[in-house]
């Protein structure tokens, strides 16, 4: 797998995920402006990513402030343009109130700001990844507590929540990683995430290149291998969770959860403590991001739908936690997130 994000030079460098799996190209990101555009336009994509790349554009931000003077007025600018990018995902707040509480620990010492600021960026980054380590341990150990008797499971998950989404290694695929090398996973069904087809283009990129053996599916198939008795579990990521547990995540994961509850088949959701919003009581309060009607009625930049046709194109659906069998952190699987509070 190339490296998804990082920073050279006075540079960020983003893998430019829509180009995939076609091209691999990486997207220089020079301004914190430029960083908003590349989160808002999907270059980098999945909410641990998305915080990330704030992180570094916050640093960016702060780099090209010329007057001292002015540098809070500035960076509330460098926050709001860079919050504003992309509404749902909470790793974004997340990540830029730590950047923010660094910059207010940095100014009243003595030292370069700047490079504390950016070494502030690279923890964001690290600990992530090293968040994404730990939900892959617990998880496979989840699997094997749940299927006892199964020397190996089939796992379906929806978009994409690997290595692309996370920085590194991956939350839902991260547990499915982890699964393989421990020998305990048959093989993944992959959903193709409409419009934008995250599943089948990102999800199948990073399967195909780990050997993990993989089928991809279209997303009106899942009840269908299910009712087959093909699928034992499904692990997807998320976006946000509330404080009651419901889950902010890509169109269609509701739809998938409530199919895996009519065929009793466990529901799990992967990820780190960064994704937990115990600020919003529960998912009516989680804002919901409508995208361009243009990713419905096209696909590979080729119309699908007579012209003049209206849709609605809303990038996230909210599962009740009722549905959630377990939700797998860094700190471990839990039933509730009261566990975690």
């Amino acid at each position: 797998m190339p490296e998804v994000i990082y920073f050279d030079r006075g540079t960020l460098f983003l893998l430019d995920q829509r180009a995939l799996p076609r091209k691999v190209r990486y997207v220089k990101i020079k301004t914190h402006r430029r960083a908003a555009w590349a989160i808002k336009d999907m270059v980098v994509r999945g909410a641990p990513a998305i915080g990330i790349a704030a992180a570094y554009g916050y640093y960016l931000g702060y780099a090209a402030c010329r007057d001292k003077g002015s540098v809070k007025e500035h960076m509330r600018e460098v926050r709001e343009d860079l919050l504003s990018s992309r509404p749902t995902a909470v790793n974004l707040r997340w990540a830029l109130d730590r950047m923010e509480e660094e910059l207010e620990k940095l100014s009243g010492r003595e030292g370069d700001t700047g490079a504390g600021l950016l070494k502030a960026a690279d923890r964001i980054k690290e600990s992530e990844i090293e968040a994404n380590m730990k939900i892959g341990e617990h998880g496979a150990r989840l699997l094997r507590q749940t299927f006892p008797g199964k020397k190996k499971v089939n796992i379906l998950t929806h978009c994409n929540a690997g290595a692309l989404a996370t920085g590194g290694w991956g939350t839902a695929l991260g547990v499915i990683r982890t699964a393989f090398r421990e020998g305990m996973l048959e093989s993944v069904y992959a959903d193709e995430t409409r419009p934008r087809l995250q599943g089948a283009r990102l999800t199948c990129y990073e399967l195909f290149n780990e050997g993990i053996p993989f089928r991809m599916i279209c997303d009106n198939m899942s009840g269908f291998f299910m009712r087959q008795g093909g699928i034992d579990a499904v692990v997807v990521g998320a976006d946000r969770i509330a404080k009651n547990g419901d889950v902010a995540n890509k169109i269609g994961t509701y739809m998938v959860a409530v199919l895996a509850a009519r065929h009793n088949i466990p529901f799990f959701v992967a990820a780190p403590l960064s994704t937990f919003d115990f600020d919003t009581p529960s998912g009516d309060g989680i804002e919901i991001e409508y995208r361009d009607d243009s990713e419905v009625l096209n696909i590979g930049g080729k119309a699908i739908c007579p012209a003049g046709t209206c849709t609605k194109n809303p990038a996230f659906d909210v599962t009740p936690s009722e549905l959630v069998a377990a939700y797998i952190t860094e700190k471990g699987a839990v039933r509730k997130t009261d566990e975690l509070q």
